[in-house]
């Protein structure tokens, strides 16, 4: 493919709930949708899950449009791609910045496996296939409302429950789910929330049988995590700390974790994504797809590399209504009442963003032309 032409645009879009995590509540979600059009017309779509805030990623809405401006965009614009997992090497001198980097270059896998007439999980090397899928549910304003939610989730046909969890916001709901819900499939997210000295209390979910319980500590934290691997007998799942394939050879090898969650955007794409899943599928390890409150655009990437052998467990790509109404894409993702989704058929991610429900939400755009 011949990079033609990159559009950029910072959206923002009401949430039909706001969203609570230990970093803080969100009721928008602002981001970069990216665009790259081959010569041929083929156009491709990719979103940054930056925040416009520094509090989940040092990487904002703000620092992505600027490395996109000024970095990467010009390293490829008017270029000839074999294939979209030459593009990382076209911006070695970059140092970080994945997310930035991982939209750019979803959308130009978008627009590779467009012009071959593939879907993009067959052009990543997997076979379309249904994926199931969970939820995560933010921290409610008491343990009532958290239990009517998950209610309504499992109504929904939600394979797996996911709660954020925070020093104080732990046991006692984890408790009253298991009292109400038995065995259903639940697990906990403290998106690192703990400290070493209060993360010692977490032992105490050993007796609700939780799935994982997701990055209690600090991002860097490798080797405390691993101390409190050894002393827990639910798995602990690293999210924010893998940020590269060396990253999680060297969990896996410390004993950090049991499991991984893999999020594009925090490794900086597919081609890095596909080299950690390779890494725990022959390490004997399970992932699972994490979500960052997308748009049907993220979301349907997200559902195609799900379709790796390696993703056993449910992920948190959940329907595209249940965060926006409407969302920026035709068809809608939807959760079949067996708690699947079947990833969109057609070449590429296939769906479409419409352009009247992009308009409706931007707020700043720019197309840079070779």
């Amino acid at each position: 493919m011949r990079i033609a032409a990159v559009g950029l645009s910072v959206l923002r879009m009401p949430l039909v709930r706001a969203f609570e995590t230990s970093f803080g509540r969100m009721a928008a979600r602002e981001f970069v949708l990216v665009s790259v059009e081959d010569a041929s017309g083929a156009v491709g779509w990719g979103e940054c899950v930056a925040d416009a805030d520094p509090f989940y990623s040092a990487e904002t809405t703000t620092t992505a449009w600027h490395v996109l401006e000024k970095y990467l965009v010009p390293a490829v614009l008017g270029r000839s791609v074999p294939a979209a997992s030459d593009l990382p090497a076209m911006w070695t001198r970059v140092r970080g910045h994945h997310m930035a980097k991982a939209a750019l270059e979803m959308a130009a896998w978008d627009v590779d496996a467009r012009l071959r007439g593939q879907p993009l999980c067959e052009r990543l090397g997997a076979a379309a296939r249904p994926i199931a899928s969970g939820v995560s549910i933010g921290i409610e304003g008491s343990i009532p409302e958290l239990l009517d939610r998950i209610a309504l989730e499992l109504a929904a046909g939600y394979r797996r429950i996911k709660i954020k969890i925070k020093p104080g916001w732990d046991r006692a709901p984890v408790a009253a789910i298991r009292d109400r819900f038995g065995d259903v499939p639940l697990m906990v997210d403290a998106n690192a929330a703990y400290t070493p000295a209060d993360a010692a209390g977490l032992t105490g979910l050993d007796e609700f049988g939780l799935m994982m319980i997701e990055q209690p500590l600090d991002y860097g934290d490798l080797l405390r995590h691993a101390r409190l691997q050894a002393g827990l007998r639910t798995p602990i799942c690293l999210d924010e700390s893998i940020t590269s394939p060396d990253v999680a050879a060297d969990a896996l090898e410390l004993g950090a974790c049991r499991i991984i969650n893999i999020k594009p955007g925090r490794l900086g794409g597919f081609v890095a994504s596909m080299a950690v899943h390779d890494l725990c599928r022959a390490a004997g390890v399970p992932v699972w797809h994490g979500g960052m409150l997308e748009s049907g655009i993220g979301r349907a990437h997200n559902l195609h590399l799900s379709a790796l052998p390696g993703f056993t467990l449910p992920g948190d790509v959940a329907a595209s209504r249940r965060y926006f109404v409407p969302d920026l894409i035709e068809p809608p993702i939807d959760v079949a009442p067996d708690g699947t989704i079947q990833i969109p058929p057609g070449p590429g991610l296939g769906v479409e963003p419409v352009p009247e429900r992009v308009a409706a939400c931007r707020m700043h755009a720019v197309r840079y032309h070779a």
